[in-house]
């Protein structure tokens, strides 16, 4: 059986991602071609022979934004049950589909870092604030928060739930009973870079205060997992994007049996 994973996404491109805004509970949409590259994602990273494999995934987690949402729609996954929010796109004919039995749930514990005063502002104006205000100009989110809005512990605080659960519900019984779970092993996030980061460094035990050293693009994919298949030794998975799963016993017979039959 494979490591249980996680896969972080971060949502698409917006205007305000462009211009470097802090973009905490605001809800604006993505840009076109913010839609475009999820799109090309999801043709590249989703697929029985891809990095995201439909039939492993036992449950999905999304941010209650629009743009994380939207974002889910764009992969190209299709679910047995109806998303828990109102379709926000046309039905995109253009996305190819996967099936997909996993579960979906959206959870305030993997929204957004609150910005609070910082809301909508870019780093170089906080700092010309704080200096106006008498504070350290130099801003640092991961050891100083937001006034108004959320401190690393309240962060910390939420993530760990979040972790605690996916290791309770989901990677915990498939490591422990490989027969019954082992082929529905991972889970799927998509929410925002400052908490997909932060979510990181959780996952592998460090403080938010040490600051995470790894960067998220609008529209990035990450993988979380284990070392030595143990779930007490949790792991970032450098350069899973390019891994691809063997393809199943199954599918290799089709592929023989076309093979032999063009002959």
């Amino acid at each position: 059986m494979s490591t249980p994973r996680v896969f972080i996404i971060r949502h698409g491109e917006t205007e305000w991602s462009l211009n470097g805004r802090h973009t905490g509970t605001t809800d604006i949409p993505l840009t076109a071609n913010g839609e475009k590259r999820i799109k090309a994602t999801g043709r590249a990273l989703v697929g029985p022979d891809r990095l995201i494999v439909p039939k492993k995934l036992a449950h999905i987690y999304v941010s209650p934004r629009k743009r994380a949402q939207r974002t889910f729609e764009l992969l190209g996954l299709e679910l047995g049950e109806t998303l828990p929010w109102s379709q926000l796109g046309d039905g995109d004919s253009d996305v190819g589909r996967r099936k997909c039995d996993a579960t979906i749930q959206v959870t305030e514990d993997i929204r957004e870092w609150d910005y609070g005063d910082y809301e909508g502002i870019t780093t170089p104006e906080i700092r010309k604030i704080r200096k106006a205000q008498g504070l350290p100009e130099k801003w640092d989110i991961w050891r100083d928060g937001c006034p108004g809005g959320e401190s690393p512990q309240d962060v910390t605080l939420r993530i760990d739930r979040l972790i605690a659960e996916i290791r309770k519900n989901w990677h915990g019984p498939a490591m422990a009973d490989p027969k019954d779970q082992g082929s529905k092993p991972d889970v799927l996030i998509i929410a925002h870079g400052h908490i997909l980061r932060a979510f990181a460094q959780r996952w592998v035990g460090k403080s938010l205060e040490d600051g995470p050293t790894f960067l998220l693009e609008a529209g990035g994919v990450g993988t979380l997992s284990y070392e030595h298949h143990n779930i007490q030794e949790p792991a970032i998975l450098l350069g899973g994007s390019f891994v691809v799963d063997i393809v199943d016993k199954k599918e290799t017979e089709l592929e023989e049996a076309k093979k032999s039959s063009a002959h």
